[in-house]
């Protein structure tokens, strides 16, 4: 019960990162003010905190996550680095705006790449 649980609030706060680093990227893109907000600032970190510690805690119920070593679980963790990268090139420190667009579509393809895996439970979902 617990594991599923986590697990549903996992794919929950999932969900909410990703639509709120697309809103946030729309407003990069617009050059919206709304990207200076207190609120846009701390609610991210808030969410990924969340998406993070319910991540290992659905690894280790689920799986035993690091001790018994999963393929797709470790390619999840290696493309969330991946993705977070990119997320910080598209919303803060890209040089130019070619850049910081080329990295946020680029960041999504990793998002939905990530989704296939956990779907799939495998590192090539295609």
């Amino acid at each position: 019960m617990l594991y599923i649980g986590l697990k549903h609030l996992h794919t929950t706060v999932a969900t909410l990162t990703v639509l709120l680093f697309i809103l946030r990227g729309g407003w990069m893109v617009a050059g919206s003010a709304m990207l200076q907000r207190k609120w846009v600032k701390i609610v991210p970190h808030v969410i990924d905190t969340t998406l993070l510690v319910t991540a290992f805690a659905v690894a280790w119920i689920g799986w035993r996550y690091p001790v018994v070593l999963h393929d797709w679980i470790t390619a999840k963790v290696v493309a969330l680095v991946v993705y977070i990268v990119l997320g910080i090139i598209a919303l803060k420190r890209g040089r130019t705006a070619t850049i910081r667009v080329t990295a946020f579509f680029a960041a999504l393809v990793v998002y939905a790449y990530i989704v296939m895996v956990a779907l799939y439970k495998t590192p090539l979902p295609i």
